[in-house]
C-alpha cells in the first residue's frame, strides 16, 4: 500500500478547472488528473464543486484481476467504478464484485444509506480505491425516475436531487415560495408534494402549472419582494438567473428576515467564477454550498435556520460541519 494519494475530488465535466481553482484556495493543489479525479497527496476537504468525495484513497498493487477484486471485497461489500482508463480490465473487475442496484430514484425517497465505497484503476497494475466517500451515488450523480409529461421543463429534477441531497423536502400542506418560478418546473415539483406554493415571477406559469391545486400566483421581481410583508414561509425556493452578488444578498435578505425555515437557491456564475461570492455563501451560519449532478456552472446553495442554531450544515453525510471553511438577468428570472 502507499499513502502518496490522501485525496480524490470527482469534477463534473468541463468544471475540472473550477474545482482546481477552488482547492487552491483551501491550500490543496491537485498533483495530477485521472480522467476528471484529481488527485493530490493532501488529506481530503470540502470542496462544493465536488461531485464526489473520496475521504480514504488507498492504493494497492494488483497481479490480476481476482487479485483486485478480492482486495476490493476484503475492504466491504458495495463499490462504484470510476472508469478514467483501462476500461476492458476495470470491467472485468467490477463483473467480479458483489453488483451494487443502482436503480432510478422513485422521488420522493431517502438517499441510499449502505456504505459505497468507489475505485479505479490507476493503470493495468494500480487500484485506487476508497471505502468512504462524500455521496451515496455512483460517482456522485443520482438519476431519477423522470416525469416526461406533466412539468413544463427539467428543472425539476434540479429540485429532487436538491431534496436528495438534503434528505428533506416539504410536507403535504408546508407553505412554500418559488421565487423567479416561470414557467414552473419547480413550482410543480412542490405541488406534487402536496405543498402551498406561492410563484413570484414578472412572466405567468405555464397554465398547466397555474392550473395545480395548492398553487397561487403572483406577479412580481423576485428582488423587489420585502420578505417581512408575507407571511413566514417553511420553505424558499429559487432557481433564478441572477449574478452570485445579486443572489447572496437576496440569500441575506431572506435569511436576515426572520421569514424562512428554509432556503434552497441556484446560485448560477457567468463567464468567470467567483470564488469570492462562494466563499460569502459558505460564510453563513447554517449554510452550505454543493455542485449538483444536475447543476451547470452554478452551484446550489442551502440554509436552515435549524442548522444556523445548531452551528451546523444543513446537508447529511461526510464533510457535513466544514460550513464557513476558509477558503445580466433575463427578461424572465427564472428557468424553472
Amino acid at each position: 500500500m502507499s499513502a502518496s494519494i490522501k485525496g480524490a475530488w470527482l469534477a463534473a465535466e468541463g468544471l475540472e478547472t473550477i474545482l482546481a481553482e477552488d482547492l487552491q484556495r483551501r491550500g490543496i493543489n491537485i498533483d495530477r488528473w485521472h480522467g476528471r479525479l484529481g488527485l493530490s497527496t493532501h488529506a481530503a476537504v470540502y470542496s462544493p464543486w465536488a461531485l464526489d468525495i473520496w475521504a480514504e484513497p488507498e492504493q494497492a498493487d494488483i497481479t490480476s484481476i481476482r487479485h483486485a477484486a478480492d482486495t476490493l471485497r476484503a475492504v466491504q461489500r458495495n463499490w462504484s467504478l470510476y472508469a478514467a482508463d483501462c476500461f476492458r480490465r476495470a470491467g472485468l473487475i467490477e463483473d467480479r464484485l458483489p453488483p451494487v442496484k443502482a436503480a432510478p430514484v422513485v422521488f420522493p425517497a431517502p438517499a441510499p444509506t449502505s456504505p459505497l465505497g468507489a475505485w479505479t484503476l490507476l493503470d493495468t497494475a494500480t487500484l485506487l480505491f476508497s471505502a468512504r466517500k462524500s455521496s451515496p451515488f455512483v460517482n456522485g450523480a443520482p438519476s431519477f425516475v423522470e416525469n416526461r409529461t406533466d412539468p413544463p421543463s427539467r428543472a425539476y429534477l434540479k429540485l429532487w436531487e436538491a431534496c436528495t441531497r438534503l434528505n428533506r423536502w416539504p410536507e403535504p400542506g408546508a407553505t412554500c415560495y418559488d421565487l423567479g418560478a416561470t414557467p414552473g418546473g419547480w413550482t410543480w415539483a412542490l405541488a406534487s408534494l402536496g405543498a402551498h406554493v406561492t410563484a413570484f415571477d414578472r412572466a405567468p406559469l405555464a397554465p398547466s402549472v397555474a392550473a395545480m391545486p395548492g398553487v397561487s400566483f403572483q406577479q412580481a421581481s423576485a428582488f423587489g419582494l420585502d420578505p417581512r410583508q408575507l407571511p413566514r414561509a417553511d420553505w424558499v425556493f429559487s432557481d433564478i438567473i441572477a449574478y452570485p452578488q445579486r443572489l447572496l444578498r437576496l440569500a441575506r435578505n431572506w435569511i436576515d428576515s426572520g421569514q424562512t425555515r428554509n432556503l434552497v437557491l441556484t446560485v448560477k456564475f457567468q463567464g468567470e467564477t467567483d470564488h469570492e461570492t462562494v466563499a460569502a455563501f459558505e460564510a453563513i451560519p447554517g449554510g452550505a454550498l454543493a455542485h449538483l449532478a444536475h447543476n451547470k456552472h452554478e452551484l446550489t446553495f442551502f440554509w436552515s435556520e435549524d442548522a444556523a442554531r445548531r452551528g451546523a450544515s444543513p446537508l447529511p453525510g461526510l464533510f457535513q460541519a466544514e460550513t464557513g471553511m476558509p477558503c445580466a438577468p433575463a427578461a424572465t428570472e427564472s428557468d424553472g
